[in-house]
């Protein structure tokens, strides 16, 4: 009943740095644009988002030695707008997730929703800071360049987007969005930097693969042109799914560790998400598992057409809505329609396929790791004339345990969802 899927393996671009916060620490060290910026036993906001980011432990934990090492009086600010439940312990208890305490990275930690007003764009976006930020006497941020999940523009997620949405904490964020981030990100950005001392911005740039390939030191007099220019970086590092029409797309697990949208819809399509051209056209996407680490936050699972009970019963409705409602994304914490169990999702997606035998579907254990993934037999010959990808035969059956729960395939050494 169920077609045997085949493993697929892309080849990506994985050139990466092998100490990350080692990279922080030199890039730190060797500009000699940073001293005269500062007077010794200044304060110093530390800004830290609440993405997964590869290594953030320690790459925050070395920017703060390095601060310290400068003479300057480091702490660290969350700096994820709405997101931890648009609470002061929620963002607490987010960073204590990624593993930056206090203990592990030399620095205490000050988590606050207040916020104050820098004035209006013409637009009439309100641009907010944080107080703690603003009354520190200066300002350092570390924060991963890509590619946003809701909007294209010169700049997407990066040092200017933290500056603005980040560390305007739920109310600046609430603004900006409302706004348009597209059209307010960078005017907002040189507000912030006209009115708030930034010492500096901490760029990485991140492989398909998640791991580090970039760690830059920004000026914030560059912080507009280096997001700009990494950003063209990241989309050709970016990881996608070499195929644009599916009949099914089984996505393992999403989650906000995942991508901010929970499921990237550069991968999955914006379609979904805007409407518009349905390109790549992935005509039912099941969703299986929500992440431990979003801790109910289910922002993106609107963009399923199917789900089990299990994904639902997960969902915390008071975070994943306080998500959307900042950022106007209504349709992103819509909840798709839930199946008894796996088993029961995957049948009900193939019953929409005329013929099941030829269908044309893949797995990928979610959108962030893309190397490995799992292909019905008709999807062969496409990929085979693709020259990065190879694919490994036998293919695999799907089996399920007596509770209808999709078993882990096969392990083959890659990072991936529910490979054993």
């Amino acid at each position: 009943m169920f077609p045997n899927l085949y493993k697929i393996r892309q080849v990506f671009d994985n050139s990466f740095e092998p100490d990350p916060s080692g990279a922080v620490s030199r890039e730190i060290g060797i500009n000699k644009m940073l001293p005269g910026r500062f007077v010794q036993g200044q304060s110093v906001a530390v800004a830290v988002g609440s993405r997964g980011i590869q290594g953030i432990q320690g790459m925050v934990k070395a920017l703060v030695s390095s601060l310290d090492g400068m003479g300057l009086k480091p702490f660290i600010v969350p700096a994820m707008g709405s997101h931890g439940g648009a609470t002061a312990e929620g963002q607490r208890q987010v960073l204590e997730h990624l593993g930056i305490t206090e203990a592990s990275c030399g620095a205490p930690i000050r988590s606050s929703m207040e916020v104050v007003s820098l004035g209006h764009l013409p637009s009439g976006a309100e641009v907010f800071i944080s107080r703690d930020i603003l009354e520190a006497d200066h300002l350092v941020l570390i924060n991963r360049v890509k590619l946003h999940t809701a909007f294209r523009g010169q700049v997407e997620s990066g040092l200017c987007k933290m500056l603005t949405v980040g560390c305007g904490k739920h109310q600046g964020a609430l603004n900006m969005h409302k706004f348009g981030l597209a059209d307010s990100i960078i005017p907002a950005a040189q507000v912030i930097l006209g009115r708030v001392s930034v010492l500096f911005g901490i760029a990485v740039l991140e492989n398909a693969a998640e791991k580090t390939h970039t760690v830059r030191l920004v000026l914030p007099e560059d912080f507009v042109e280096t997001d700009s220019m990494l950003l063209k970086r990241a989309f050709e590092l970016f990881p996608r799914i070499p195929l644009d029409d599916l009949d099914i797309l089984v996505v393992g697990e999403m989650g906000k560790n995942i991508s901010g949208g929970g499921m990237d819809p550069n991968v999955i399509g914006m379609w979904r998400r805007d409407g518009g051209p349905r390109q790549p056209n992935y005509r039912t996407l099941v969703l299986l598992d929500l992440t431990p680490e979003s801790h109910g936050n289910a922002m993106g699972i609107g963009l399923a057409d199917l789900t089990t009970k299990r994904v639902i019963d997960s969902v915390d409705l008071r975070s994943t809505y306080t998500n959307a409602l900042t950022t106007g994304i209504w349709a992103a914490a819509r909840l798709p329609i839930s199946l008894e169990n796996d088993r029961a999702a995957l049948e009900m997606a193939l019953s929409r396929v005329c013929n099941p035998q030829k269908v044309r579907m893949a797995y990928i254990a979610n959108t962030l790791f893309l190397e490995t993934f799992w292909v019905s037999e008709a999807l062969l010959p496409e990929l085979k004339d693709k020259g990065t990808i190879v694919a490994d035969v036998p293919p695999v059956e799907l089996r399920f345990t007596d509770e209808g729960r999709l078993l882990p395939f096969p392990a083959d050494g890659h990072t991936g969802g529910r490979q054993e």
